[in-house]
């Protein structure tokens, strides 16, 4: 890590920015989404992200081809639920390098030929280095005949989709308005250039909140900070981006489902007056801090998620609620428990087997990936498409 270096141009159009706005400064959803998404120096747009061992971090796909392969057995089952439609619309929604897709559709193709052949995979990518990435890692399902293909939410007609639109790890990634409680006001922190002899290029400064979108958001998920029980300097974050996010995607969608997999919590829980530093956290290189000003275009960057917003703001955009788990009980429902079991059956050497046994109690260790939050909504759904659905099967009580 001590060999890295921040983006030195990053930082000067996050200056130029600050330099150029009224008042000086910019909201941090701002700064976060020019860290992160800057056409061609933001983190996620300049070919510097690697997942799994040797990169920032690791996502359940990392972890060998099992996530995948599961949650192909869901998108089957939702198939079957909607009778079976051609095209079947999987949209996966930001993929990564490519992985998820590639364990998704070797499963079927082994498994499940037919429901492969009514596939019809779209990727949303926003960013040109892992759409690179993904397309060298796809091209020989192109070349086989699967559908495939690569769009932006522009692209693709109103309610056009019938099948299931899903991510993984997406929206703790969205650009994220930070605020902070003072004498029982809220307020929103603002970044700005820092003094000639700062250390850091940036500082941070709050004052009133920048929309009016706030305190909507905090009404609409039953939260109020006008009582003694914030402490004076208590921060916390709000994900408005994904808002027009579930806007886009019932736009989009015809009939089916969105699936949203992440780490987070209800709304309760989230905005816990204990919780008094918020969620924000860095990556780089495997190590987690919470300083959004080291390694600035070097470093990833993340929040966790209220699936209490997510599920009243999809109400509001035609997405109606069907189930809420966790990752462990989703995947064991899937079929995990049977994996595991099936290892002292033989078949696999002495390190095979622990290797495996491993991964597969990484995605369900409730400290880690099998604390995840896994969301279901869908639209325009009878009752029969929307009951016993696999993956929630295991109870939550």
């Amino acid at each position: 890590m001590n060999q890295l270096k921040p983006n030195s141009e990053l930082i000067r159009i996050i200056q130029d920015k600050i330099t150029q706005s009224p008042q000086k400064r910019i909201t941090f959803a701002e700064y976060m989404d020019l860290v992160l998404y800057h056409p061609k120096q933001g983190y996620y747009s300049s070919g510097v992200v690697e997942i799994g061992k040797a990169g920032d971090f690791f996502t359940a796909s990392s972890l060998g081809s099992d996530f995948g392969e599961l949650l192909a057995k869901q998108f089957l089952e939702m198939w079957e639920k909607l009778e079976q439609p051609t095209p079947f619309d999987l949209v996966e929604i930001g993929a990564g390098n490519g992985q998820l897709a590639n364990d998704i559709l070797s499963y079927l193709s082994q498994d499940h030929p037919q429901f492969l052949q009514s596939v019809q995979y779209q990727i949303i990518e926003s960013s040109p280095a892992l759409k690179q990435e993904q397309e060298n890692r796809l091209k020989i399902w192109q070349e086989k005949g699967v559908t495939l293909s690569w769009k932006c939410w522009e692209e693709i007609p109103n309610e056009s989709l019938v099948g299931c639109c899903f991510s993984n790890e997406l929206v703790d990634a969205f650009p994220v308005h930070r605020l902070q409680v003072e004498a029982e006001t809220l307020k929103e922190i603002y970044v700005t250039v820092s003094p000639p002899e700062s250390d850091s290029p940036f500082t941070e400064i709050s004052d009133e909140i920048s929309t009016p979108q706030l305190r909507e958001y905090f009404q609409t998920v039953g939260i109020s900070f006008s009582t003694s029980d914030y402490p004076d300097g208590f921060q916390t974050e709000v994900n408005l981006a994904m808002i027009p996010w579930l806007k886009t995607v019932s736009r989009c969608l015809k009939q089916g489902y969105l699936l949203t997999i992440d780490y987070g919590y209800t709304a309760e829980k989230y905005y816990h007056p204990q919780r008094d530093q918020g969620t924000l956290q860095c990556y780089v290189q495997h190590q987690r801090h919470n300083d959004p000003y080291f390694l600035i275009g070097k470093q990833d960057m993340t929040t966790h998620v209220d699936f209490t917003a997510l599920e009243i703001y999809g109400k509001q955009y035609d997405l109606e609620f069907l189930n809420f788990t966790q990752q462990a009980l989703f995947l064991m429902a899937l079929g995990l428990g049977d994996r595991l079991n099936s290892l002292s059956q033989g078949g696999f050497n002495v390190m095979e087997i622990l290797q495996r046994r491993d991964a597969l109690h990484q995605l369900i260790d409730p400290m880690g990936l099998g604390g995840f939050g896994v969301l279901l909504q869908g639209k325009n759904l009878t009752s029969t498409q929307v009951s016993s659905l696999m993956g929630f099967q295991e109870d939550l009580s």
